[in-house]
């Protein structure tokens, strides 16, 4: 399944930097607000230890990591839920990713402008917050519009998500986002097709100054506190220092690179975690001579479903799946030696896939 994140923030806390740095395409960095103007669109590898195991074990003539695409989007004034500067394109932009990396500038550097003249995380994340709920708030109250005259003819549905949509106006209209109203999963329907901005799950990206590295200023402290009770993460990164290190091509390099800084790892790889751990998804691993490859899936999944990733034809057909441990291919050396000692296991419809299961479907369309 593709995975879309899109790179927001407002103007000048380094959204295109870190864009630069983690990215296959290259944004303009420049010292004004909306220097990207179109929304710059960059698809990232996955890091992935497992791969490598995979690839030593196996030899395969080929190794597919997964993928997530990153988007960078045009940075957000006051007024954008009303059209100021690009707000229309902005809002727009973000309806279509699966999650919101949303950079806060935490850093206080008198060369780089602030669009409001100082720097204050809690606000300039409100300034967005608030820019959003107003763009969902319109989109509610469209919909109350649409299905009162139908609720008051009394039919049972429309009266069920008119109350639902009252919910989340309330909500909205008190300054909260969409994503922290307690719903039922049933009730969420009623404003499915309206792709609530603020509904979708949000990464705050601290990006700090070098020195700051690895955790934190008081700027990316404050922010922390400001969102301990939203379902979000929270990531510190120094663009700055991605920006290097997406320099660096040689391995042993790179983890040098890092310990000067007390990094074991890179803001990408910690994004990356991130986004998976709060959209709940995992990966599993299919393995051949032609081919090593991760799949992204849903955690919770049933067999059926983590197959049709791969084909429509595989979920269809499904007769039943192969599953080996990735420690035991680890142990035994090949999926040969792991069927003599009885570590593959034959999973029917039922079985629910774990973050790292190596698997092989048998169908029949």
């Amino acid at each position: 399944m593709a995975l879309k994140c899109g790179i927001v923030g407002l103007p000048n806390v380094g959204k295109s930097t870190l864009f630069n740095a983690i990215s296959n395409n290259k944004a303009e960095a420049a010292n004004f607000p909306f220097c990207t103007i179109e929304p710059n669109v960059g698809v990232i590898t996955v890091p992935d230890e497992r791969l490598h195991i995979l690839e030593e074990l196996v030899n395969p003539q080929k190794v597919l990591p997964t993928t997530i695409e990153f988007v960078d989007i045009a940075g957000l004034v006051k007024g954008a839920s009303k059209g100021e500067g690009l707000g229309n394109q902005f809002l727009a932009n973000i309806r279509e990713v699966d999650a919101i990396a949303h950079v806060v500038r935490c850093f206080a550097d008198d060369n780089i402008v602030h669009v409001e003249g100082r720097v204050d995380p809690i606000s300039d994340k409100e300034v967005i917050d608030a820019e959003l709920q107003l763009k969902d708030l319109d989109s509610v109250d469209k919909k109350i519009l649409r299905i009162e005259k139908v609720a008051k003819s009394g039919d049972a549905k429309a009266k069920k998500d008119l109350a639902t949509l009252q919910k989340y106006k309330q909500h909205l209209e008190s300054g909260k986002n969409a994503r922290t109203l307690e719903v039922e999963d049933e009730d969420k329907k009623a404003v499915a097709d309206l792709q609530l901005l603020t509904a979708k799950p949000v990464i705050y990206v601290a990006n700090v100054e070098e020195t700051a590295l690895p955790d934190g200023n008081e700027y990316s402290e404050k922010l922390k506190q400001a969102v301990k009770d939203e379902n979000a993460e929270v990531v510190v990164v120094s663009a700055s220092i991605e920006a290097q290190i997406a320099e660096l091509e040689d391995k042993e390099e790179r983890e040098m690179f890092l310990s000067e800084y007390g990094l074991k790892e890179s803001g990408l790889n910690k994004l990356i975690r991130a986004a998976y751990n709060i959209l709940n998804l995992i990966t599993y691993f299919t393995a051949g001579v032609q081919e090593v490859r991760a799949w992204t899936i849903k955690k919770g999944w049933k067999a059926p479903q983590a197959a049709g990733v791969i084909h429509t034809d595989f979920e269809k057909g499904f007769i039943k799946a192969e599953v080996i441990k990735l420690e035991n291919y680890q142990k035994f050396k090949s999926e040969v030696a792991c069927k003599e000692a009885g570590k593959v296991a034959i999973e029917g419809k039922e079985y629910v896939v774990c973050d790292g299961d190596i698997m092989h479907f048998r169908f029949n369309v």
